[in-house]
């Protein structure tokens, strides 16, 4: 269903007001991933998941080398804004594993191709995981749009599974998921969606991260996080900022 490709028009989203007061935790002893690959005493299995999932999250941003530290936030933050979006429906849709997400024009396919000899060696090998379930980028790799998709059990250990983003909590405490330590937040919503089933949520987070600028929509379904990310560097932001954050709200859960 491409419920959330009516939000490319204006006049589906509502002027939601900003979250000024959501401050992203940046307590090393809980969120660093240095402090992890540091530390050599045992941690709970809860502090191990949030810190390897930060690792993840931060390869949404373009393919720049990362720095060696993640506690350091951008030199130079640039305030920003939910000022805009582009109707996206001329854009190619692409469909992946239970969704669908727009891919700005001129975007390559950078994906990693599928090891179809994996697995089928006498000696047993693993299939290498995928670390995106897509990726896309301009032909300098600049721009980047990826999604991810995580066991909701690896985000937030719960018995439970998780049928809604809100289940991993609010939007604020879900932030110390979705946004790697160190980010400066600019701006946090909520999006509901009407289904058939009845509504769904997404979480929106925009924040900067030393000199990237990113976008960022998760969704739960059936127990699996679906997460899209769109990054350019800050200096891009102005110019690609209202293309990039479109093509993040476009994902869809299917």
């Amino acid at each position: 269903m491409a419920v959330l490709l009516s939000l490319s028009s204006s006049s589906r989203l509502p002027n939601l007001p900003e979250n000024p007061q959501l401050h992203h935790n940046t307590n090393p002893k809980t969120l660093n991933p240095t402090s992890f690959l540091d530390n050599r005493h045992v941690q709970s299995k809860r502090q191990f998941l949030l810190k390897t999932t930060s690792l993840g999250l931060i390869a949404l941003t373009s393919q720049t080398p990362l720095p060696n530290s993640f506690a350091v936030p951008s030199p130079t933050p640039k305030p920003a804004s939910f000022s805009g979006i582009v109707n996206t429906k001329a854009w190619l849709q692409h469909y992946g594993d239970g969704f669908s997400i727009r891919v700005p024009p001129q975007f390559e396919d950078i994906e990693e191709p599928e090891d179809l000899n994996g697995g089928l060696s006498l000696y047993g090998d693993k299939v290498k995981p995928k670390t995106f379930a897509a990726r896309f980028a301009t032909a300098d790799g600049s721009e980047v749009v990826s999604v991810l998709i995580r066991p909701t059990n690896q985000l937030k250990i719960t018995f439970l599974e998780a049928k809604d983003v809100s289940d991993l909590g609010s939007l604020k405490e879900a932030a110390k998921i979705f946004v790697p330590a160190g980010s400066t937040i600019y701006t946090a919503r909520t999006i509901k969606i009407k289904e058939e089933e009845g509504l769904r949520t997404y979480y929106f987070y925009e924040f900067g991260r030393y000199d990237q600028h990113v976008a960022l929509v998760a969704a739960v379904n059936s127990g699996k996080a679906i997460i899209a990310g769109a990054a350019a560097p800050q200096w891009k932001w102005d110019d690609v900022g209202v293309k990039l954050r479109s093509a993040a709200i476009s994902l869809t859960v299917l």
